[in-house]
């Protein structure tokens, strides 16, 4: 399959990325609180609200760091942005120190307190909420544009349930908190009711994907990461008595682990977590420090080097003139015409070369030249003058007629 050239670049391996709604109100207040306690307890090493001059207007953000087990350190940022509908949206990237592995603690759950009716919680495209059972709705239209939205959605991991009768209350729990921490914010589970599965799967038929009467489907994404096969994703059938299901869980992870395209808008999440990062430890300043002062060092060097050449050329020119007058004097014709100004666009070094070799052109034309129809070096003999010069007897007087 043919990649465009301006597809964006796989998530990396160390990277955790999420993003939700916060329905409520006071989002930043929620979450001062909420790391300021992890601090406390000493899950957090620190925190930090970045001052307004570094967010755009309307938007906030939050930096964090902690360790996972291993000693591993994780780097995080939060923005909070002003969304369309009721409360905020926010979007969340971590980076580890190493590639992430789905047994350490979910980012959000850093940032956020986990409550039973958490205003965080909200997937963002659907609404839909993270760590619970989601029912597809009752009218069809509805129900198409939700799992048309949860194709689009490249932040989350889409699955969908199938309930070959109604489960009870032990079925009723969601699957997705038997997955590993780090997919707990990443996965939407959406649960379809006995007769709903014709139009469910009318609505997947135009991405080549259908759900199993009783089963499960992982959802393909739009588009798809490489390496997905519907029949790979798709489980023939889930018991929803409280069992482990084991085969819907496997699929999910396999799924997470396929490489996939960073989503939109998790490019410049990303940069901003590597390049503007503000939550420094003690080295880290000293690094960024010398590395500053490494810098300044190098421009210090090239503007010293690029002056002494400016002075070297100025002193050619210097000498160039001085001996373009001194000829011109020689020559009688006084002071010479200054060279035509150089073009726009030309470097002074440029310009300079020009002018030299102007003015040595100039200089050569001027030296005097010797007179017409004598040798340069033949000078005239005032004796042989006077030898050849005639005497008295060579006079003839003239005769009386």
């Amino acid at each position: 399959m043919h990649i465009s050239a301006t597809a964006p670049p796989t998530t990396p391996s160390t990277v955790w990325l999420g993003r939700g709604r916060h329905t409520g109100p006071a989002a930043p207040e929620v979450l001062r609180k909420h790391l300021q306690a992890l601090k406390d307890s000493g899950t957090l090493h620190d925190f930090r609200e970045l001052p307004d001059a570094e967010t755009a207007e309307g938007e906030s953000a939050f930096e964090a760091r902690w360790q996972v087990p291993e000693d591993v350190t994780v780097r995080a940022r939060l923005k909070l942005a002003e969304w369309s509908g009721r409360g905020q949206e926010w979007t969340l990237v971590a980076e580890a120190e190493r590639p992430w592995d789905l047994r350490w603690p979910s980012p959000a759950e850093m940032f956020w307190p986990w409550e039973t009716d958490t205003a965080w919680g909200h997937e963002t495209v659907t609404g839909l909420r993270f760590l619970d059972v989601n029912p597809l709705p009752a009218d069809d239209k509805e129900l198409r544009r939700t799992l048309r939205g949860a194709l689009r959605d490249t932040w989350t991991v889409d699955v969908v349930v199938h309930e070959a009768m109604t489960p009870d209350d032990r079925g009723r729990r969601s699957l997705v908190s038997l997955l590993p921490p780090g997919l707990h914010h990443r996965v939407v589970e959406h649960r379809a009711a006995p007769h709903q599965l014709r139009t469910v799967n009318w609505a997947l038929k135009d991405f080549g994907v259908e759900v199993p009467r009783g089963g499960a489907l992982v959802l393909p994404g739009s588009p798809a990461p490489d390496g997905y096969a519907a029949d790979d994703f798709s489980v023939r059938s889930v018991f929803l008595d409280g069992s482990h299901p084991t085969e819907v869980l496997d699929a999910v992870r396999r799924y997470a682990a396929l490489p996939a395209r960073l989503p939109e808008g998790g490019d410049a999440a990303l940069t901003l977590l590597r390049e503007k990062w503000q939550l420094l430890t003690l080295e880290e300043e000293l690094a960024r420090e010398r590395e500053l002062v490494a810098m300044y060092k190098e421009a210090l060097e090239a503007m010293t080097q690029s002056r002494d050449l400016y002075r070297e050329a100025a002193e050619q020119a210097h000498e160039a003139l001085a001996a373009y007058r001194e000829a011109a004097a020689e020559a009688g014709t006084g002071e010479p015409q200054r060279p035509a100004p150089a073009k726009k666009g030309a470097s002074p070094f440029q310009q300079l070369g020009r002018t030299l070799e102007r003015l040595k052109e100039t200089t050569m034309g001027l030296r005097p030249t010797p007179p017409q129809g004598r040798p340069r070096d033949e000078e005239p003999d005032p004796t042989r003058e006077q030898d050849e010069a005639p005497g008295p007897a060579d006079v003839t007087e003239p005769s009386d007629r």
